[in-house]
């Protein structure tokens, strides 16, 4: 799940899930619906693949085009992707042991850490931050709040600290958070900080509106986020409250890289059922994550997913292989499963998210304006210029002080022949 790529295990337990073995897979457009129908639930019922199972249950609901010609490339596609994603969760595993380690170089980086130095670039010619902004972006209720204190708790390696960032523990109430809320990471330190920001609204227009203002002006701890769907009460309660806590707007920091929440169980519903409610969230999260404002040099932004831990692993995987398909973007890299769990496995994902979003905002470091603007060579052309001008002055002067009856001319003319 992002991150160095792992050898899976040769042999699992018998509650993890074998990947790596396959069924001889025949011609799958020869057969009948019904046919193929039996043949994939024998498959699944062996037990050997998972992948198989949860493919079956797509195929259930498919109807007649699951006889099409191209639905055996599909099925191939499809696998594969199902076989990615289960294998991440092995890997994982595999890899909580070294999770201090991993935790070490979270710990360890300040900005610009991860640049490609690619094209004879240096970290000089980038315009580097002092602290790498991540943030926070999800519909309301889907978990922002509570990753920011599961990602404090584990870089400071205390299950019992307190919570930093308050979660809203019934989302119809409200929209939970309606500051800008500005958390360094680890707490005290300067490296990077998570922005945590209010729900996404049900409009996609006001949406879009609120991300374009961040992403181009820029995010400030405190700063109300306000719509214009919000009634005059709550408008007005939110402009007074800074001013009667004499809160103090530090300068707007740019975004670097963004985070997106989405909840597991949302996208679970929006699958099975026919709800337009649930149809609607996803195709504003869809339209909302799409936008080029999110995306630095094309890069999109990370997911995570919460809550799987109220999921069984076949549907957090079913989740996962929804989104990326939705949005676009590869689920077994680019897609993070961070359940309420507190184990290493969870741990070690929270800290791969991290790195990924960390690599990727340094990768995409704008250079500074005037490397961006004057290519090296011309720079150094004037500076040559410049130095032999004020060298060729300071010996005017100095000819001049030693032979003040000389001519002028003749003064340029040692002036000239000292320069070469």
């Amino acid at each position: 799940m992002g991150g160095e790529t792992i050898i899976p295990p040769t042999s699992t337990s018998e509650e993890e899930y074998s990947v790596d073995q396959d069924f001889p897979l025949p011609s799958l457009t020869s057969l009948n619906p019904t046919l193929l129908r039996d043949y994939l639930r024998m498959k699944a019922e062996d037990g050997k693949n998972e992948s198989d199972r949860l493919f079956l249950e797509e195929f259930d609901k498919m109807g007649p085009q699951s006889s099409s010609p191209d639905f055996e490339a599909y099925h191939k596609r499809r696998q594969k992707v199902y076989k990615e994603v289960l294998q991440s969760y092995d890997q994982l595993r595999v890899r909580s042991k070294s999770l201090n380690e991993a935790k070490y170089k979270v710990l360890s980086y300040f900005p610009g850490t991860w640049i490609e130095n690619v094209g004879g670039k240096k970290l000089s010619d980038y315009d580097v931050p002092k602290t790498t902004s991540l943030l926070l972006i999800g519909p309301k209720g889907c978990g922002k709040s509570s990753l920011v204190n599961k990602i404090s708790r584990v870089l400071e390696d205390d299950n019992f600290a307190p919570e930093r960032a308050q979660i809203s523990y019934n989302p119809s109430v409200g929209d939970g958070t309606y500051y800008l809320q500005g958390y360094m990471i680890p707490r005290g330190s300067a490296s990077f900080c998570l922005y945590d920001s209010r729900g996404l609204a049900d409009g996609t227009s006001e949406n879009i509106n609120m991300i374009q203002n961040w992403m181009n002006n820029g995010v400030r701890h405190g700063e109300p986020v306000i719509r214009k769907s919000d009634d005059s009460s709550l408008r007005r309660k939110m402009k007074f409250k800074p001013r009667e806590l004499d809160w103090k707007f530090c300068r707007p920091q740019m975004v670097n890289f963004v985070i997106f929440v989405v909840d597991a169980v949302s996208v679970l519903k929006s699958i099975e059922g026919d709800g337009v409610e649930d149809l609607l969230c996803l195709q504003m999260i869809s339209e909302v994550f799409k936008q080029p404002c999110l995306s630095f040099k094309d890069d999109k932004p990370v997911v995570v997913i919460t809550h799987g831990d109220l999921l069984s692993i076949a549907d957090r995987v079913r989740a996962r292989v929804y989104l990326g398909e939705l949005l676009g973007i590869p689920p077994a890299k680019q897609i993070f499963d961070i359940p309420e769990n507190h184990d290493p496995v969870t741990e070690l994902t929270i800290v791969d998210m991290l790195r990924y979003s960390l690599e990727h905002a340094d990768r995409n470091l704008p250079y500074k304006n005037w490397v961006r603007k004057v290519p090296l060579f011309s720079w150094l052309c004037v500076l040559a210029m410049l130095l032999g001008i004020a060298s060729g002055m300071a010996c005017m002067r100095y000819l001049h002080m030693r032979h003040p009856r000389e001519s002028e001319l003749n003064i340029v003319w040692h002036t000239i022949r000292h320069i070469w």
